[in-house]
């Protein structure tokens, strides 16, 4: 089987196998913007305005490290990373390791997929927000940058939306900082919590689980304070969805001074706050409070880079999530462009637009970084469930651990998860708006994965050894006009020998399309991630010829580009002997006459359907009509291509009822059968 640019698939991956200091750096720059700038809000969310006492202090820091611990360690860094999917990870690499053992295993992924996105459109504001409201703390800034006012709002929307706007020419130029800014970004938050530590080494206690149980269960309303405890572990699942850009061993081994840095950093905020022995935080923010007066504005700067860098990792997953929904026909068709020539560096247009906008919206509407807090992290622990929900699938089917091992581990992440889901359902009243994008982008993938099912199931196939004769008669008849040299046709049949009814209609009815070469087309979406291959069944010699595609789910299908290819190396095979149309032309252009049939299926009126399939037709097409064309979609040029409607018929009744009453016809000069008769 031929097998194009094969070795490409394994490009900007293989390398990462090793651990080398640039691709540590890499991992640092990449995976740990959101989870590594938590520090800025999480501990402040758990004080808020509650009495300071040393049951709090050391009960948060508590849940904070066996959070840490559990969710993101054992989880994510120890177990999850272990899915590995060629390479790849993330929820849909998940779902593709074990969608064929369930037919309902697209559930938890498009929740979880969706869940993820929603919660993108408040990550940058809380990130950014908390870094820019440290400047109040600056000597001659106190009463310009103050939480909440216009000035901070706006510098927070501008910083947001230049990062937006520069999406679009890629990351290669800046990107390469991003390592080397992480690395001072965590040495800094390391550094500033020795400091305390080493006044009050005491605090070394509170890692102990014993404060994290007796605050959830004797401390005040302690139960619910892990709804902020959760926001130091919402970057968690970054680990899993960048493995293929970093590599197992090189996230398991950042991880290590990322997590120490990490609790270091909680502990100092921690022994500074019993330190200043005062009841009420204030409205201070303890990660600033830890710098020196000199260091403030330096250390500010820094927490705006790596806020801006969790924000660029979280923009650019989000594109690689839409890619992979896309290709897995779970997302509309929509434009996406690649900036640069570093693989797997994409950009949507229309998702970038989307989230700049809800991320405006989110800064306008909270203004202050507190106010986020009690809305952030919902939709995250709803995407860690579906990840848990995926993950049996796959110890149970994949890896076929033994049964009792596989319930005490999903046991024990049910049990943790849904106390912070329960936790989290009390920010729904500070966080409604979402809901209703997060039901859209549910919606969205739902309708668009049950429609295709429905709409296949309709389609109706025939064998193509019944149309030969006729293809070939046709292709031969020098009395009909030359529709094109080469014909080309993307078909869904999965049997080499099947093609849609729809295609043969549409070369032979209405006006016959003679073409020298008809060539079908079907493409198969991989499990595996970066699949390039491909494979041709010559049907009729020289006449009929069908190419088998299989790509990667994070392969984009540039059908055009890959057509081509193809055609060059059959003909360099000598396996195709081409006849230019054009005989002026040199012998081998066939770029000048390739012709596409796109075939766009509209829904009829004589469709007679349950409700809830006729319901889901009906958005389906609605969306359709908002979504990218297949001719962009697949790459092809429109002069080359060619778009045919064809009504989609489904539970077509061939016989009416109708029934004729008289006998004749009735009108001014025809007259019943009986007065003939009579007559």
């Amino acid at each position: 089987m031929p097998k194009p640019d094969s070795s490409a698939s394994l490009e900007g991956h293989g390398h990462f196998s090793k651990v080398t200091v640039a691709t540590l750096l890499v991992a640092l720059g990449i995976i740990y913007g959101d989870i590594g700038t938590s520090p800025l809000y999480v501990f402040k969310a758990i004080l808020g305005e509650r009495p300071i006492s040393t049951l709090l202090v050391y009960g948060g820091i508590s849940c904070v490290f066996w959070t840490l611990t559990l969710q993101t360690t054992f989880k994510y860094v120890f177990l999850t990373l272990q899915a590995d999917n060629k390479g790849e990870g993330g929820i849909f690499s998940l779902f593709a390791l074990v969608r064929r053992f369930g037919k309902k295993a697209y559930i938890p992924a498009i929740i979880g997929a969706a869940t993820l996105l929603a919660d993108g459109i408040i990550t940058p504001p809380i990130s950014v927000a908390s870094a820019i409201e440290g400047l109040n703390g600056v000597h001659g800034l106190e009463n310009a940058i103050v939480p909440g006012n216009n000035l901070t709002v706006g510098i927070v929307i501008g910083i947001i939306s230049l990062l937006f706007f520069f999406q679009r020419f890629g990351t290669k130029i800046i990107g390469s900082s991003f390592g080397p800014i992480m690395m001072i970004w965590f040495s800094m938050i390391l550094v500033l919590g020795l400091i305390p530590i080493m006044h009050n080494p005491g605090i070394l206690a509170s890692l102990s689980p014993y404060y994290g149980i007796k605050l959830l269960t004797t401390y005040p309303k302690g139960f619910w304070l892990l709804g902020a405890v959760f926001l130091c572990t919402t970057g968690a699942e970054a680990l899993y969805s960048d493995l293929g850009h970093c590599g197992k061993k090189n996230i398991r081994l950042t991880w290590i001074f990322v997590k120490v840095a990490l609790v270091v950093n909680y502990m100092g905020q921690g022994a500074w706050i019993l330190a200043q022995k005062t009841s009420l935080l204030g409205g201070l923010n303890p990660f600033y409070e830890l710098m020196p007066h000199w260091f403030l504005l330096t250390g500010i700067v820094i927490a705006t880079l790596a806020t801006i860098i969790a924000s660029q990792a979280l923009i650019s997953g989000s594109f690689t999530l839409i890619s992979e929904a896309i290709s897995m026909n779970l997302w509309p068709k929509v434009k996406i462009k690649f900036p640069t020539a570093i693989k797997g560096q994409i950009y949507i247009p229309s998702i970038n637009t989307i989230l700049w906008i809800g991320c405006v919206g989110m800064m306008f509407y909270f203004r202050k970084s507190e106010h986020m807090e009690a809305a952030y992290g919902f939709s995250i622990i709803i995407a860690m469930m579906m990840t848990t929900a995926l993950m049996f699938g796959y110890m149970k089917f994949v890896r076929k651990w033994n049964m009792v091992l596989i319930m005490v581990i999903i046991g024990i992440f049910f049990t943790v998860e849904t106390a912070f889901f329960v936790a989290n359902v009390a920010k729904i009243k500070q966080r409604w708006m979402f809901l209703f994008f997060e039901f859209g982008l549910v919606f969205i993938m739902y309708i668009w994965f049950n429609a295709r099912k429905i709409t296949n199931r309709y389609l109706n196939f025939v064998n193509i050894s019944k149309f030969s004769k006729d293809l070939v008669g046709l292709s031969n008849d020098k009395e009909i006009p030359k529709y094109a040299t080469h014909l080309v046709y993307l078909t869904k049949a999965n049997m080499e020998m099947q093609i849609e009814q729809r295609i043969m209609d549409s070369i032979f009815n209405k006006k016959p399309k003679r073409a020298d070469i008809y060539w079908f087309i079907h493409i198969d979406i991989s499990d595996a991630p970066y699949t390039m291959e491909y494979d041709v069944i010559e049907i009729i010699k020289d006449k009929l010829i069908r190419i088998e595609f299989r790509l990667g789910f994070r392969v984009q299908p540039r059908i055009h580009k890959l057509f081509k290819k193809v055609m060059q190396e059959m003909v360099q095979n000598c396996e195709l002997e081409f006849v230019s149309k054009y005989e002026s032309m040199e012998k081998g252009n066939f770029h000048a006459d390739i012709n596409y049939i796109i075939i766009e299926r509209f829904l009829s009126v004589e469709n007679e359907l349950p409700v809830k399939e006729d319901f889901i037709l009906d958005s389906y097409f609605s969306i359709k009509g908002l979504a990218q064309s297949d001719q962009k979609a697949y790459g092809l040029d429109s002069s080359d291509t060619v778009i045919e409607y064809s009504p989609l018929f489904i539970d077509q009744k061939d016989k009416l009822p109708l029934k004729r009453c008289g006998h004749g016809v009735k009108n001014g000069k025809h007259t019943h059968l009986e007065e003939i008769n009579h007559s």
